[in-house]
């Protein structure tokens, strides 16, 4: 499983006030509660595990798993409950930067944090008391949806773990709200605003990008890269960008969410022109020093983005509050790149 999504949370909840009792709240944000949302209820949401019914405004909101937690908090809600978070963490309370922000923004505590390490912590979870538990970002199995359903209704993802893009994501934590509208609205915003960036950056245009996930320098006898089934090789659309013929087929027949090629059969990735992964110099060393590897052509040119384990490489995986965080640094990046394809 690739990064963020093992990582959903290692910091303790204990000696936190319980968000949905002793949360401050100020008229732009309501601790857990949905009221004055725009949709009529009962609400009834088909996903990937089952249908779930919320029969009224759910007064208390808690989340699990990844970001999902951005959603309500982008529109005004401050969760009972929500997963940590540990990885591009640089303070390790368990609160991403562009999570903090918004606490702030609404004058809130934080609520509580679920650490999720070992898995859900289901009881946990329904200490919180929630009337709904966003999901729709999550790697689910049946049984942990069905273990959560006991506690209230979940809004788990819409066809296959992890794979939920960023639109979706909204979509779905929003109607489980019966906040549907103002989470269309949401979508159209950030739209607006990565179409501003983007246009900011024309070398981005008609490129193409493959993400590597992790490598093992030590062993480049294959590599390993996420298929459009990622959010986060799916995001390379949003920024302008292609997607490679060899990705764009390998991912037609699997519903994996990554993938692994040998070195030996590395030509057939030479329509990529830039590459996004993980790491840092000794990494590029590794790969223009393999006498396979280096000769992509996105390593020959030296296009090729490394995300460092801070709040940017978490936020290639996008989400509804970082996107505007970490847009215009990404978008340079991707561009500086690309600029050297030519």
């Amino acid at each position: 499983m690739p990064p963020f999504r093992l990582l959903a949370g290692s910091l303790g909840a204990a000696a936190l006030l319980l968000a949905g009792c002793g949360g401050s709240s100020d008229d732009d944000g309501d601790q857990g509660s949905s009221k004055g949302s725009s949709g009529a209820f009962p609400i009834t949401i088909e996903h990937a595990l089952g249908t779930t019914t919320i029969e009224e405004a759910p007064e208390r909101v808690a989340t699990v798993n990844w970001a999902n937690h951005e959603v309500p908090l982008a529109l005004g809600v401050v969760p009972v409950g929500m997963a940590a978070a540990n990885f591009g963490d640089d303070d390790g309370d368990g609160v991403l930067p562009w999570v903090a922000d918004k606490l702030e923004e609404l004058d809130a505590e934080t609520p509580v944090l679920f650490d999720e390490t070992d898995g859900i912590d289901f009881e946990a979870v329904a200490d919180t008391a929630p009337d709904v538990i966003l999901a729709s970002y999550s790697g689910l199995d049946q049984e942990s949806y069905d273990t959560l359903s006991e506690i209230a209704p979940v809004v788990a993802y819409p066809e296959s773990p992890w794979s939920t893009d960023w639109r979706d994501m909204i979509r779905l934590n929003s109607e489980g709200m019966g906040m549907a509208e103002e989470g269309d609205e949401l979508i159209a915003d950030l739209e607006s605003e990565i179409d501003a960036t983007v246009a900011k950056h024309p070398d981005l245009t008609g490129k193409t990008a493959m993400f590597l996930t992790h490598v093992d320098t030590t062993d480049l006898s294959e590599v390993s890269f996420y298929t459009t089934h990622d959010t986060r090789a799916r995001f390379f659309e949003d920024l302008g960008l292609g997607t490679p013929e060899s990705i764009a087929s390998a991912s037609a027949e699997t519903d994996e969410f990554s993938l692994t090629q040998s070195a030996e059969q590395v030509d057939a990735l030479d329509d990529v022109e830039v590459i996004v992964t993980y790491g840092d110099q000794e990494l590029v060393d590794a790969l223009e020093g393999d006498p396979l590897l280096s000769k992509m052509p996105a390593v020959k040119n030296g296009a090729i983005v490394l995300l460092p384990n801070n709040p940017l490489g978490t936020a290639a995986n996008p989400t509804p509050l970082s996107i505007s965080y970490v847009l215009d640094e990404y978008a340079g990046m991707l561009a500086e790149a690309a600029a050297g394809t030519q």
